[in-house]
Parts: structure tokens; C-alpha cells; sequence
């Protein structure tokens, strides 16, 4: 084992377990609506599709907004950045709770995702700097913030939501603003960097063939994730207790795969190998949403949890590693690209299922993961930096002779 890494991924300072609290609550944003999104979309008086850009505008501005955060926190430094991405959090948040429309929801929804884009990418970069045990363990532990929050918010949407549709919007607020005190308290001053990030880096960041390739494939990837997230609530028939269950039993394959699955596999088979089969598998299970009766669909949502979490921590540890920028650049660039899947996907499954047939948006997220599986196949050349990667820790894993 690398000498960084005796202490294990769990023995981190109380900065880091402060950031990854945070961290759990911001991921905790993405599938909170999931349970109240039929009681959204009736007392609202909007359609699914109409509802579905609450994922959307969330989305969409927090893609656009990677490519700021880096230009950001290299000018006023980690710790800032973090607050006030947390402090848009808490503000558009608690508005969402007062919404009188959909439209209203939905514009409040696009300023939350601009706090969670300042937030989340500097998060990483600050859990990687501050955690003990190198770049692996920290992007495990992020992975684990992510499968946590992502596991926690459809139930605590079901819990809240189940008083009243709002209760979610404003239960988020009160969570992000104990992050913000915990962080105020917690967290040193981080300083900016020597170097000024340029508003240009993110995007000639992807000019790297490795980077190109690992986010474009995460893009028809995420498509494929955020079918299962997005449109499935509106499928399963069910109330928000229901849906939230599902949902957090949904989460809680993501958090395993994402912790203890990944990091094996990686190092038994390699990165792209485990992609191979996470996006394998996904397709599996989309086509099972597709063709199976209600039971089916349930097994069928929980389970797609596995590949998502295969993927989430392989992705993310592809484009930290893949190329020579700098980490948060990369990750600027590679979150700019694959959230736009996160956009997309459920406005488009929604209006697929009303116009056309229930089923076709799965198919379509199958496809989609075809799609990628192509992309890595195409351009595999682009990946051989992984490759050295993962001999690397092979080695480095590997026991030292007697």
C-alpha cells in the first residue's frame, strides 16, 4: 500500500469531513425532487415534461457555470468560492419552496444549479488538496459524498415532501446553510493559486484527446443516468413514500459501487474495462425498464444503481487523470461536457413518453450507452494514459516481496 495511504480513506481532518458534509447536501439537491415530482406536477397543474425541467434548468446552468469556477476560485480561493456557492444554494433554494408556478420553480431551480456548480467543483478540488492518502482516497471520498447525498434526497424528499410538496425546497436551505457554518468554522483560508485560471482553460482543456473522449462518452452516459432519475418517478405509479424508497434503495447501489465496487475492479480489470461493463450492464437494466410490468421496473431502478456507481467513480478518476492539466481545469472542462447530459435527458425522455410511447425513453438511454461503448472503442488510442495509471497503482498495490 502507498505510505499516504495508512491512515485509510476515513482518518481526515475535520475540514474535509466539514466539505464532505457539504458535499452529501449538494448531491442530496439532485434527487430530492424525485419523490415529489408528481405532486409538482399536480399541484402546479403542469405536465411531466413541464416538470422536468426542473432537472433541466438545474442542469444546464450548472454546466455552463463549470466553466467559471475555475477562472473564480483561482481569484479569491477555495474557501470563498465554496461559501458563496453555498450561499446561492441556500437563497434559490428557499425560494423554490415559495413558488407559485412552475415557471417560478423552474427559474428558481437554474440559480440553485449556478451555487451547486461553484460549490461541487471546487469541492473536489479542495477534498483532494486537504484529504490524506493522495488523489485516490479523496476521489473515493467524494464518490461516497455523492452516493450518500444521492441515496439521502429521494428519502428526505418522500419524508418532507409527504407534509407538503415545499417542505423538501426549504429543508435543503436550512441543511446548506449548517455546510455553510461548518465550512466558515472548519475550513482554513485556501489562497489562490500562483496562477490565474484563464476563462478560456476549460474548454481548450478538451483539445486533449483523453479528456475529449472521457467526457463526451460521460455525456451519452449521463443521458442514459438521468433517464432512470428523471423519468421513472412519472412510471413507477407510485406516492412520494414509494418512490422514495425506490429511490434510496436506488441510491445506496450507487454509494456501494461507487466505494467498494470501483476501486477493485479498477484495479483487477482497469479503468475502461470496468466502463465496458458498467455501460454493459446499464443497458441491460434500461432495456428491463423498458419491457418489464411494475415489479420489473422497481428491481430494475435499484439495480441500475450498480453501473451507475461503477461509472460515476471511473469517469471521475478517467478525466482527473487522463490528461496534463491541472486537476480542476479537467474537471471543469469534463463537468461543462457530461452535464449536459444531465440537461437534456429529461425534458427529452419526458416529451418522448407523452407524444410518443412510454417505453422509448429507455430505449433511447440504451442506445445512448451503446452510443459511449462506441465512443471508448473508436477512441481508444486516446486512453492509454489510463492504462499506465492503472499499472501504476497495480504496482504500487502490489505486495512487497519477502
Amino acid at each position: 500500500m502507498h505510505p499516504s495511504a495508512k491512515g485509510g480513506v476515513l482518518r481526515q481532518p475535520m475540514s474535509v469531513w466539514a466539505t464532505a458534509f457539504a458535499a452529501v447536501v449538494a448531491f442530496m439537491g439532485i434527487g430530492l425532487v424525485d419523490p415529489i415530482l408528481p405532486a409538482i406536477a399536480a399541484n402546479l397543474d403542469a405536465s411531466p415534461s413541464q416538470v422536468s425541467l426542473l432537472f433541466t434548468s438545474y442542469f444546464l446552468i450548472t454546466a455552463v457555470a463549470m466553466l467559471v469556477t475555475g477562472w473564480v476560485s483561482s481569484r479569491i480561493g477555495g474557501k470563498r468560492t465554496l461559501l458563496i456557492g453555498l450561499g446561492i444554494v441556500v437563497v434559490f433554494a428557499a425560494l423554490a419552496g415559495t413558488s407559485d408556478s412552475v415557471s417560478q420553480l423552474v427559474g428558481f431551480r437554474a440559480g440553485w444549479g449556478l451555487g451547486n456548480a461553484l460549490f461541487v467543483a471546487t469541492a473536489l478540488a479542495v477534498i483532494v488538496g486537504a484529504a490524506t492518502g493522495g488523489a485516490e482516497s479523496a476521489i473515493i471520498l467524494y464518490e461516497a459524498a455523492l452516493g450518500l447525498g444521492i441515496s439521502l434526497g429521494p428519502l428526505a424528499g418522500a419524508l418532507l415532501g409527504d407534509l407538503n410538496w415545499r417542505f423538501p425546497f426549504f429543508g435543503t436551505a436550512a441543511l446548506m446553510a449548517a455546510g455553510f457554518l461548518l465550512i466558515t468554522t472548519l475550513l482554513r483560508a485556501t489562497p489562490p493559486p500562483p496562477e490565474r485560471t484563464r476563462l478560456s482553460a476549460p474548454i481548450r482543456a478538451l483539445g486533449h484527446g483523453g479528456l475529449s473522449t472521457t467526457a463526451f462518452t460521460a455525456l451519452f452516459y449521463n443521458y442514459a443516468f438521468f433517464t432512470v432519475l428523471a423519468y421513472t418517478p412519472f412510471v413507477l405509479g407510485m406516492g412520494a413514500h414509494g418512490i422514495g424508497l425506490v429511490f434510496f434503495g436506488w441510491g445506496v447501489m450507487v454509494a456501494l459501487a461507487s466505494v467498494f465496487g470501483a476501486p477493485p475492479l479498477q484495479r483487477r480489470f482497469g479503468t475502461v474495462r470496468v466502463m465496458y461493463l458498467a455501460l454493459g450492464l446499464l443497458i441491460v437494466f434500461q432495456l428491463g425498464l423498458a419491457a418489464l410490468g411494475h415489479g420489473g421496473v422497481i428491481v430494475c431502478t435499484v439495480l441500475s444503481g450498480i453501473p451507475i456507481g461503477l461509472n460515476n467513480t471511473a469517469f471521475t478518476e478517467a478525466a482527473m487523470e487522463v490528461s496534463d492539466n491541472p486537476r480542476p481545469v479537467a474537471s471543469a472542462g469534463y463537468n461543462f461536457v457530461r452535464w449536459m447530459g444531465g440537461a437534456l435527458a429529461p425534458y427529452f425522455a419526458t416529451k418522448l413518453a407523452e407524444e410518443v410511447d412510454t417505453a422509448l425513453p429507455y430505449y433511447v438511454g440504451a442506445a445512448c450507452c451503446a452510443v459511449a461503448i462506441g465512443i471508448l472503442v473508436v477512441r481508444r488510442r486516446h486512453l492509454e494514459a489510463l492504462v499506465r495509471v492503472d499499472v501504476d497503482h497495480a504496482l504500487r498495490d502490489a505486495p512487497a516481496p519477502a
